[in-house]
């Protein structure tokens, strides 16, 4: 077993402080390999030092991080500026994370999570009603479907 696969298993197991001892040590030892960034960041995150995870983040991107992490560290520098208040930086994110991977509705959620703080609520809410109308499995919701997604972008029209 690698020393990166050891702390992702140690991660997974909880043994948070483990595994940054681990990643941490990867990161200095083999500085040009971008999954040991993005897992740094990872073990960040999940410790809740969403500042810490930032810059973790945006190196493994800066190095090339390819395929599924590619698209998770997106998701998770995009969802830690939200959470930290830099709005406009996780906006960029999740807009460079759209053009990159369009058919990830994840994104969008996020992203409309980020309008809403931004005071864009409109735009936010009509994302958010356009991912659920097209996801949901609820008998409910699905029998509505046409409803919601004809709605999502008319929330302040008045008929008359």
């Amino acid at each position: 077993m690698t020393k990166l696969e050891e702390a992702i298993r140690l991660r997974e197991a909880g043994r948070h402080a483990e595994a940054q001892t681990l990643l941490l040590d990867l990161v200095r030892e083999e500085p040009l390999v971008p999954s040991n960034w993005y897992q740094c960041a990872w073990i960040h995150d999940a410790m809740g030092l969403e500042k810490e995870a930032a810059p973790f983040y945006e190196k493994a991107l800066e190095l090339g991080l390819a395929d599924e992490e590619r698209r998770g560290a997106w998701l998770g520098l995009g969802s830690t500026y939200r959470t930290l208040g830099e709005y406009e930086s996780a906006r960029a994110c999740f807009r460079q994370a759209i053009r990159e991977y369009p058919e990830a509705r994840e994104f969008q959620v996020f992203y409309a999570m980020t309008l809403y703080n931004l005071g864009e609520h409109a735009l936010a809410m009509e994302l958010m009603l356009r991912q659920l109308g097209e996801t949901s499995g609820d008998e409910g919701i699905a029998s509505y479907k046409k409803a919601i997604l004809y709605y999502a972008d008319k929330l302040d029209r008045i008929w008359k």
